[in-house]
Formats: structure tokens, C-alpha cells, sequence
């Protein structure tokens, strides 16, 4: 019998995308009709830099001289900074005290520091996590550097353009047009359903800190397989000729919110030293003492503390040992982890915050949606065209949450080509003629290599996608390949969702507004988006005139039940035809899109806890069955 339902589908899609755009171009207006504060935690942003920690640390979050506009070329006065704005939020926030619809596409950012001559060791750095999109960066007048591309940190060497006792005044020039040469998101300057508000300036925290002439500047660990032993491949690079290498004893960190510095400074803990070794420039390989190393996995995150100094510099880091594979099991090509095939149940996580946008009001809030998805029974968060702040991948480290990490996509977006296109005329195009400009190509392709380097070390990100939906996808095999070459060691999802060339890894397909079902799967099957299923909740609605989604619930227990017959009837019947993960989509609500597990504000869990806790169970052992049949 056909399923009339699921025959529609594609016009459904289509007058649902249509419908939404044309009322929006025509009767545009801007949604933030609520204010949603997030106070469970007080305002607090924690060391930024995890995995190269030292005790040389100023931050300058807080209270800046703001102007609203203020040219991004040629001089300006200084009563243009009219306005105060709290850093490290974006300029489009609440909790960052400006209107956004006074602030023009350049503005700028000045502060007064004073710098001691007791925090000078040799050279002084000025740190940024994020700036969005360009910034310039004056230090006593001199510029000391520029960076493009709103998602990656960035650093300036200002040792020769400050004034030690003095106070010495910083300028960051910032120019946001959402260019579409560089990487945007889901940013869009016209809300609505799965395109959200700008981010634009300062959204990661500002910090200042001196190193030695001899120091540290990056500690890389690989994990080496052997015969029933391991081994690290620990890179180091820096100013010195030797540096000391001190492991600890692996350990699990489980508790809630640590709040003395014990946990990210192994030794001031008690932690026992389990062996020590001299190290060079380049790479070393360090074979660990320990004849069965723990092995890192969601169930039992191990976490290895490591100290490296030189006669100078100490900086602390840490590592995971874990292996990702796909392998054939039982006649089917699996993703393993350690070996061992695993179920990746996943959720959707955009990082969006109620009244910070990109940025919460406390780093704790990372904590807190890894240790919710995780009492849902998730292992797995898709992190959905951002790049987080470090803190989010080390809290994902040491409690045990597997990352899917998206490139950020840069290029146009065309509801015609990438929604209505592959909906009724197919989802394969050849993407080596699509027509991207050749700068559009080069700073994604750098960007995204940039973005891989930056984040190799953390041990929770197992799998890449390069391209969504075909935003902005070009060239999709051969930019894969340049990833790959960057960090052989992950899993590459070229195409999530459509337009999938001859050779991926894996097969990654979005479900919304049909049901899944196999279609001449050969390679392990990620379904990577599904679900987003509607419940607003209105007393916690940003946009409470506004819900968007894919199907509506009116209650905990009808969204409940709809999410386990989705996973009961089309997940777990075809796990025999290969999928290996599957993504629901999403951990909370985003502005108008009301289709998250917990509301925007997170204060409202939208599913019953036990319940879902009972599906992952569920997953877990139907996907036993298949692996060990």
C-alpha cells in the first residue's frame, strides 16, 4: 500500500521552503520578540587554550569604547566611540549592550591596558579567539596585524609597539558585509526558519600573554598502534633545541564543573607521574610504558595529562589514545572505533545561545549540552557549520562526547539549486563544473586546511564534512583529498545530504520530509540529518508567533513517541542495509526553528529524559544483533 504521506513529500518540502521565503521577502521583519536570558550560570569564560596551557594570562573580556561606525580604511576621531559594548560577545547579541541596528558594516572596538613589567617574559602576544569577518588590529597606533575569516583564532606579536608601566591603548577595526568569499554559516542578514542572525566583531575572548625567547609553541600527539602495545607520535615545535616531557597517569575526569585549575595542571592534583623523556624539535616517538593503554571512548573518556618545559617556558596539554576505522563486518562496511563497530547516535548542534548568539554567557553551557545529550543517550554531536571555541572539543574530551565537525561553507546560496533542484530533478551533479569564483575556492579550500590543523589534537572528533547540502560545494573529491592529506587519520563525509560524488567514504543522506529507506547503499551510512520534529514551547519562545520545523507535536509525550517510531520503523529495520549513525536533528531550538530536544534558553527539555535513555539502549542493541550476527 503507498504511503500517500511519504509519496508527497517532495511538494510538501518545496511549498514549506517556497511559502516561508516569499512571506518573508515580502512582509520582512526582524524576530527577536522575546528576550531569553540563560541564567543558569553566571557570566564566566574560562582559559581559552586547553591544549597549550600556561600560567600567562590576561584576559581583556569586559568593557570596551565602542563605535558603531567607524572606517575600516582611512583615519577616524575619537569621538566616534560613542558607545560601550562587553566583549567577547557579537555586536547582533544581547548580552553584548549595543543596538545592532546602529552599528553600520565597519565599526571598531578600543581598550586601555596597562602591561607590568612583572607580566613581561620576553615577548608579548595579543590573542583573539574569533573575529568576524575582517578585522585590523592598532596597538598605540601601529597596526600589528590584519586577519580574514570569522572562525578561527588568530595572534599578534606586540612586544615592540608596547609600553611596559604604561597604559597602552588597543583598536580593532572590524568590517562585516557578510562577504560571501569567506565562510558564513547560517548567518543571513533576513532571519527565518533555518537561516539565523548575523554574527558579526568579537565572539571569542581577547587575551594577552608573554613567553620566553625559548618556548613552547605547539605540542601535536598521535597515537601509534603496536602488538598489544602503543606508542604517541608527539610533535613539538618551538625556540628551543630540547624540551622535557613529563605523561601522567591516565585518569577519567567525571566530575561536575571543576573549579580550581587542578583539572587542566596535572601534578598540582596529585596526579602520578608515569613517565618522563627528552624530546626535539620535529617529531618523537614515545613509547608508553604502559603495556595496555587506555583507550579513549564515550563510555570511558581517558584522558593522559602531559607537562612540557624548557629552561624557560612550561606549558601543559593533554592527549586521547583512539582509533577510527571503517572496516567489513559480517559482509557490511562499518565505522569502528578502538576497533570495535559502534552506533553513532547523534544529534544536530549548531552552538546558537538564546541572548549570546555564537557565544554563551558561561563556557560551563558547553558542559551543560554535552552532559544533556549524554543523559539522552546521544554519543555523538554534529557540530553544524561553526567552529567552537576550544573549550567546547576538550569538554567533549574529558566527558566523552564524539565530534562530527562541519567546514564552515562560503559561496551562494540559491533555494532553487540547492533545495528545489535536487528535490525534483535528483540529488547527483557533477561538481567539477559548478561555477564557484576562484577566490570563493581558495579561502575555503585554505580555511578548511586551516580549520583541520587547528583542530587535529582533540581526540573527540572522528569524522568530517566538507560540504552541506551543496553550499558552495566544488571540486568536492579533490578538496576532500587536500583534507585528507591534512589529517589522514578521520573520516571524510564529502557531501552531506546531496549531490555525492563517485568515491566517498561514506554515504550521507538527510531525511525530512520522507522516510528513510534504503536506495543501493555500498559504503557505511551516516544519516546525517533527520527528524526536527516541531514542539514550541511559547513562554520559552524566542519568536513566539514563529515555529518552524518538520512536523508537529503539541506535547512532551507526542514528541516522544514520534521521534521512537521514526527510529523503531526506518532506523533500526535498515541498520542491516548499513547505516551506522544516524543525526537527529536538534539538541535546542534556534530562533524561529523550534524543532530542538530543549528550548533555546535550554531550560526546558522537550522529550521524557527516560525515555530517550531507553532508545539509546534500543539502538545500541539491535546494532549488536547486526555487527555480531
Amino acid at each position: 500500500m503507498i504511503d500517500i504521506y511519504d509519496a508527497l513529500w517532495a511538494p510538501r518540502l518545496i511549498v514549506n521552503e517556497a511559502v516561508g521565503m516569499i512571506k518573508n521577502s515580502i512582509d520582512h521583519k526582524v524576530h527577536r520578540k522575546v528576550h531569553l536570558p540563560m541564567s543558569r550560570h553566571k557570566e564566566e569564560h574560562l582559559y581559552p587554550r586547553p591544549r597549550l596551557r600556561r600560567d600567562s594570562y590576561i584576559s581583556l573580556n569586559g568593557e570596551w569604547d565602542f563605535a558603531p561606525s567607524y572606517p575600516y580604511d582611512g583615519e577616524a576621531k575619537d569621538d566616534m566611540f560613542s558607545d560601550k559594548i562587553n566583549v567577547p560577545y557579537p555586536v547582533e547579541a544581547a548580552l553584548s549592550g549595543v543596538d545592532p541596528y546602529d552599528v553600520s558594516k565597519e565599526f571598531a572596538y578600543r581598550k586601555d591596558v596597562e602591561i607590568t613589567r612583572d607580566f613581561v617574559k620576553g615577548r608579548v602576544l595579543l590573542n583573539f579567539g574569533a573575529v568576524d569577518q575582517e578585522c585590523r588590529v592598532f596597538v598605540n597606533g601601529s597596526c600589528v596585524g590584519e586577519h580574514e575569516g570569522g572562525y578561527l583564532p588568530f595572534s599578534f606579536d606586540i612586544t615592540d609597539d608596547i609600553v611596559i608601566d604604561e597604559i597602552n591603548e588597543i583598536i580593532v577595526k572590524v568590517r562585516d558585509e557578510l562577504n560571501t568569499k569567506y565562510p558564513y554559516g547560517k548567518q543571513t542578514l533576513k532571519p527565518e526558519g533555518m537561516w539565523y542572525t548575523p554574527v558579526s566583531g568579537i565572539w571569542q575572548t581577547v587575551w594577552l600573554e608573554s613567553i620566553p625567547q625559548r618556548h613552547v609553541d605547539n605540542v601535536l600527539c598521535r597515537y601509534i598502534e603496536g602488538d598489544s602495545e602503543g606508542s604517541v607520535e608527539i610533535s613539538v615545535s618551538g625556540t628551543a633545541d630540547k624540551y622535557r616531557l613529563t605523561i601522567y597517569k591516565p585518569v577519567i575526569y567525571s566530575g561536575q564543573y571543576p573549579e580550581d585549575e587542578s583539572v587542566t595542571m596535572p601534578g598540582r592534583d596529585g596526579s602520578e607521574v608515569m613517565q618522563e623523556a627528552v624530546l626535539n624539535n620535529g617529531s618523537n616517538i614515545i613509547k608508553l610504558k604502559d603495556n595496555t593503554p587506555e583507550l579513549w571512548s564515550p563510555e570511558k573518556p581517558y584522558i593522559y595529562r602531559i607537562r612540557v618545559t624548557t629552561l624557560e617556558d612550561e606549558v601543559e596539554s593533554y592527549f586521547t589514545l583512539r582509533t577510527v576505522t571503517i572496516e567489513d563486518i559480517n559482509g557490511s562496511r562499518k565505522i569502528c572505533l578502538n576497533h570495535k563497530p559502534i552506533f553513532l547516535h547523534g544529534v544536530l548542534d549548531q552552538g546558537y545561545f538564546s541572548d549570546g548568539l555564537y557565544t554563551p554567557v558561561s563556557d560551563r553551557y558547553y558542559e551543560d549540552d554535552i552532559r544533556s545529550m549524554k543523559e539522552l543517550g546521544f554519543n555523538v554531536l554534529r557540530k553544524h557549520i561553526k567552529v567552537e571555541p576550544e573549550r567546547f572539543y576538550y569538554d567533549c574530551d574529558r566527558l566523552g562526547m564524539i565530534v562530527f565537525q562541519d567546514m564552515v561553507n562560503n559561496g551562494e546560496y540559491s533555494f532553487a539549486k540547492h533545495t528545489a533542484m535536487p528535490t525534483f530533478a535528483g540529488q547527483w551533479k557533477d561538481d567539477r563544473d559548478i561555477p564557484v569564483p576562484d577566490d570563493v575556492k581558495d579561502f575555503f579550500i585554505s580555511h578548511s586546511v586551516d580549520t583541520v590543523n587547528h583542530l587535529k589534537g582533540f581526540g573527540c572528533i572522528i569524522y568530517y564534512t566538507v560540504f552541506n547540502e551543496g553550499w558552495g560545494q566544488f571540486e568536492s573529491v579533490r578538496v576532500t583529498e587536500v583534507l585528507r592529506e591534512t589529517d589522514p587519520e578521520k573520516i571524510y563525509d564529502s557531501a552531506s545530504g546531496w549531490f555525492k560524488q563517485d568515491d566517498p567514504e561514506v554515504d550521507s543522506d538527510h531525511f525530512y520530509y520522507h522516510k528513510i529507506k534504503p536506495h543501493h547503499w555500498r559504503r557505511p551510512v551516516i544519516i546525517s540529518e533527520c527528524g526536527g520534529f516541531t514542539r514550541p514551547v511559547f513562554e520559552h519562545s524566542y519568536c513566539p508567533d514563529k515555529a518552524y520545523g518538520y512536523g508537529d507535536c503539541a506535547t512532551e509525550e507526542a514528541l516522544t513517541d514520534r521521534i521512537f517510531k521514526m527510529y523503531d520503523n526506518e532506523v533500526i529495520p535498515n541498520m542491516r542495509h548499513g547505516i551506522c549513525g544516524c543525526v537527529y536533528t536538534q539538541l535546542s531550538d534556534v530562533e524561529t526553528e523550534s524543532n530542538g530536544l530543549y528550548t533555546f534558553d535550554r531550560e526546558v527539555c522537550k522529550v521524557n529524559k527516560a525515555r530517550m535513555k531507553e532508545l539509546a539502549f534500543k539502538l545500541n542493541k539491535a546494532y549488536e544483533y547486526v555487527t555480531e550476527k
